[in-house]
């Protein structure tokens, strides 16, 4: 695995700027664009909670969690420079209580299971250290 920090992938129309997560589509989706080639793009890696809730039951296969299930918090954090809407695990340790609408968040790396002796990564959302959003993206194209 890469070191470096996590980067979600996206699409963008080259006509539009519409961005797309996650990035399964062939065409732009956009209803007043004519469409355009679509190029993958690197996503902000922070944004601000526009929503969150808790998962209190097992999600079903393929998803793996701990046995006994441990519940966790969900956010749908608003990417800073797209203004697109990523849902996603939050860390492990931070539940609802700690979380409020407009919460700066950084997209992280944190291990979801371990399957023998090979550890499970996964993207996470975690509150930043303070309220001030850095912005730690690439500039658009």
């Amino acid at each position: 695995m890469d070191e470096g920090p996590p980067r979600l992938l996206g699409r963008r129309c080259s006509a539009c700027g519409t961005y797309f997560f996650p990035p399964l589509i062939e065409a732009c989706r956009n209803p007043v664009c004519a469409g355009g080639p679509l190029e993958e793009v690197p996503l902000s890696r922070t944004g601000r909670i526009w929503s969150y809730t808790n998962a209190c039951y097992q999600p079903p296969e393929p998803f793996v969690s701990p046995d006994p299930f441990e519940p966790f918090a969900i956010a749908a954090v608003e990417l800073e420079r797209e203004r697109m809407v990523v849902l996603g695990q939050v860390v492990r340790g931070v539940g609802v209580e700690s979380l409020k609408v407009g919460m700066p968040m950084e997209l992280v790396y944190e291990t979801l299971h371990h399957d023998g002796e090979v550890a499970k990564i996964v993207w996470k959302w975690r509150p930043l250290a303070d309220d001030s959003l850095q912005v730690i993206a690439e500039p658009a194209r």
